[in-house]
């Protein structure tokens, strides 16, 4: 007879409580270490990657192969750049409780989990859809785990910008487990994707920026005025939107829905850009640069909205 809670003792109990929560905070630790949010947003640019190339809804077998692939391979990068970067990350007071920082996690297991979730990122690519797909997340892991964190984030102010590959990357993955190769359209989408990095991540270091230059990382708001990363968020930001003008010439399917939400949604950008470099002109302590961070999340958010109903209607 299997005896149930109420016949164990209460140290009995106590201890499989205990068992309990320290498994549920093991799992949260490497959950962390993945970086949630970031695999969302890059998922969501995924999507339309695929639908792009299918001309319509992908078969289900292939979005779940490729999402579920293209959700190792950012983990597997975020993990790598969690590795490398612990000693920053216990600088910065906005990263020190990260799993690595507060040793939830020990190095070397995190570099096994980084490894699995590399194998599985590219087994489940390769099998499930293309081998160009499986090579391109590869090549992203390795840019941002090795290059972008290891090389450019503590060398150069232009690590955004060079570092904006792998970011834009799930793109051309999405398209890739599809079709097979890369199309214009898929280059003009994933140019979209690479101009928005800038002003959106700009904004989130210009809120950080003390914690960044404590750690020594320079940062384009760490080494130039306020006022210039606003303006150079303000010349991005219509970079972003002029390109996301072109898609259409790129795709005869895609047309009104699109153009009407890429319109609206990138008038609502552009204003906020104008708005943080105001703001930066006349306060530059504090211009509130958070506001044109969530106003490019809900602009990304959007877009590929716009794009999947235009072309599935």
């Amino acid at each position: 007879m299997v005896p149930t809670a109420a016949d164990l003792g209460p140290v009995t109990r106590a201890s499989a409580a205990s068992a309990r929560t320290r498994l549920v905070e093991r799992v949260g630790a490497y959950m962390a270490l993945t970086k949630p949010r970031i695999i969302e947003l890059l998922l969501v640019t995924t999507v339309p990657g695929m639908v792009l190339a299918a001309g319509g809804w992908p078969s289900w077998p292939v979005i779940v192969f490729t999402l579920v692939g293209g959700a190792c391979a950012a983990a597997a990068a975020s993990v790598l750049n969690c590795i490398y970067d612990r000693d920053i990350d216990a600088v910065m007071a906005r990263t020190q409780s990260r799993p690595l920082v507060r040793r939830a996690v020990s190095v070397h297991a995190a570099r096994i989990f980084a490894g699995i979730l590399t194998v599985l990122s590219v087994a489940l690519l390769a099998i499930g859809t293309t081998l160009l797909a499986a090579v391109m997340a590869a090549a992203s892991i390795a840019w941002y785990g090795f290059l972008y964190t290891r090389v450019l984030k503590r060398r150069t102010r232009h690590s955004t910008l060079l570092g904006g590959f792998p970011g834009a990357a799930p793109v051309l993955i999405g398209y890739a487990a599809v079709a097979g190769n890369v199309s214009m359209a898929a280059v003009v989408l994933f140019s979209v994707v690479f101009c928005w990095q800038l002003p959106h991540f700009w904004s989130l270091a210009t809120k950080y920026r003390e914690d960044y230059a404590q750690a020594g990382v320079p940062m384009l708001p760490v080494v130039e005025p306020i006022r210039s990363v606003a303006l150079c968020s303000v010349l991005w930001t219509y970079a972003t939107v002029a390109v996301s003008l072109l898609l259409p010439l790129a795709n005869d399917r895609i047309g009104v829905c699109y153009l009407t939400v890429a319109g609206l949604a990138g008038l609502w950008f552009l204003l906020q850009a104008h708005q943080f470099f105001q703001r930066a002109r006349r306060s530059p302590s504090d211009p509130r640069p958070m506001l044109l961070f969530h106003t490019s999340v809900a602009y990304m958010c959007l877009l590929p909205i716009g794009l999947v109903v235009d072309i599935l209607l």
